[in-house]
Order: structure tokens, then sequence, then C-alpha cells
């Protein structure tokens, strides 16, 4: 596993082929989709695509992206992707043997008109105070570069924390990196592609006839904690080792 190390800590991203078997990620789509039809039917619909400048760019007016967040709590066949043994051994050989799960998010990319996202970092949202959050998005159908799957810089994670970065706005510094000369990161189902909370990312429309379906885990190590004062939801559930900054207060003990 040193290798997969070795390769995230020089490029700040990781593409892990094959994860999930195809029986295991037919099993995912169906709760994926039983998801979005619950979602459907209560209304709950929230199309995600971003405002602001940065994304009229790149984005046509009819563009949307259905988003939800924890996916766990729809779904024990989702949570028991997130405890999957070959999902974890890599996430260790990044992360170590403490993971702990910030929050999942489903995205579901519609044929022909699948909102894009434009290149940020996603620390601004979630900053840990060591700084350990990576992403994992698990892939449930294919993502070809037509589909607007992920795009990254590689070896940009090095710059650290760059203020304003979240994509929403113009910013200097990633005005430097368009999202045009990213390097697609194409992907099977079942794949999964880590990648560091300071690598340059986004991803274009999709303009595919097939949708685009991904949910991305948020994972830090078991020593690390979310800086006080982020409004964004922390699960902080352990799905391997230990979580050793939780106290009683955190994990919602009563008075």
């Amino acid at each position: 596993m040193s290798d997969i190390k070795d390769f995230f800590d020089e490029h700040g991203y990781y593409h892990a082929k094959g994860v999930f078997q195809p029986d295991e990620v037919a099993a995912l789509e169906r709760d994926f989709d039983g998801i979005v039809g619950q979602l459907t039917a209560s209304g709950e619909v929230v199309d995600a695509t971003w405002d602001g400048g940065e994304t009229d760019k790149i984005a046509s007016k009819d563009d949307v992206i259905l988003h939800t967040h924890n996916v766990q709590k729809y779904s024990r066949t989702w949570l028991n992707a997130f405890l999957n043994p070959r999902f974890l051994d890599v996430a260790e050989a990044i992360l170590g043997p403490d993971i702990i799960l910030h929050h999942s998010k489903l995205f579901q990319k519609p044929s022909e008109n699948g909102s894009p996202f434009p290149m940020h970092q996603d620390w601004p949202y979630f900053p840990t105070l060591q700084d350990t959050m990576i992403a994992g998005i698990i892939h449930v159908s294919e993502a070809t570069d037509q589909m607007g799957c992920l795009r990254v810089y590689p070896g940009s994670h090095r710059l650290g924390r760059i203020s304003g970065a979240d994509g929403r706005r113009q910013n200097d510094v990633l005005d430097r990196y368009p999202i045009a000369d990213a390097m697609p990161v194409e992907c099977a189902a079942g794949d999964v592609v880590f990648f560091h909370y300071f690598t340059l990312h986004g991803s274009m429309p999709n303009r595919a006839e097939r949708t685009r379906k991904t949910v991305l885990c948020q994972l830090y190590d078991g020593h690390d904690a979310v800086e006080p004062g982020c409004a964004h939801p922390d699960e902080r559930m352990v799905l391997r080792g230990w979580n050793h900054t939780i106290s009683r207060e955190a994990a919602g003990q009563a008075a």
C-alpha cells in the first residue's frame, strides 16, 4: 500500500480502480436510484448548481444537478459501502488506521444538461485543524469527460490553503488554473477517486446521453478535528480505528 501513499502525496489524488465489484455496484445503484426516487416523491429534489459568475462561464441556463447529504442515513447498503474493506484499505493507505466519516453526498448529473462545478478547493467548506481531510468519489456509473467527470491539477495540493478558493467567486490564483486545462479522471463504475481537500478540482457539464451517478464522502484522520465554528454537518462516524478527538459533548450525550 506504500505505492498508494507515495502517489497520493506526490499528486494529491489517487484513482483506485475496481474497488466495488459489479454485483456491489448494482446494489449501490439500486439504492442510489431509490434515494433519488424518495426525494422526488417528497418534493425535496434540490438543484445544487452553484450560483455565481464562475459557474456561468461553463454552464448552460438549463443545467441542473441533484444532490443530498449523507446517503448512509437512507440506506444500509451505502453504509456497507463506506465500511467495505477494499474501500477502507485504500483510505487507510492515505490517512492511516483511524478513519472518520465527515459526511457523504449524492450527486446525479442528468444526461445532456448536468451542471458543472468550477475549479475550487474543498477546504473552505470544512477546514480541519491538521488539514487531513480527503474526499473519496464512489462511481456508481461510468464517468467520462463528456459526462462531466472529475478534473484535477495533479500536485496542486502543494499550494496549501488558497484564500477565497471556494469556486463561487473570481479568484486570482484559480484564474491561473483554468478548468479546461485540468486533467480529466475518467472512471468505470466501481472505481473510487481519492483526493486531498487542497487539490484543485472541478468538473465540466454532462453533455452525454447517459446520467452520471456518484457519491462523494469526506474522510479525515482520527487525530484531526474540524475547526471550531464550522457550520457544515460533521457526522464524526468512525469507519475504522478510533476517534481520538471525540468528547462526550461532541458525541451528542445528554447533559
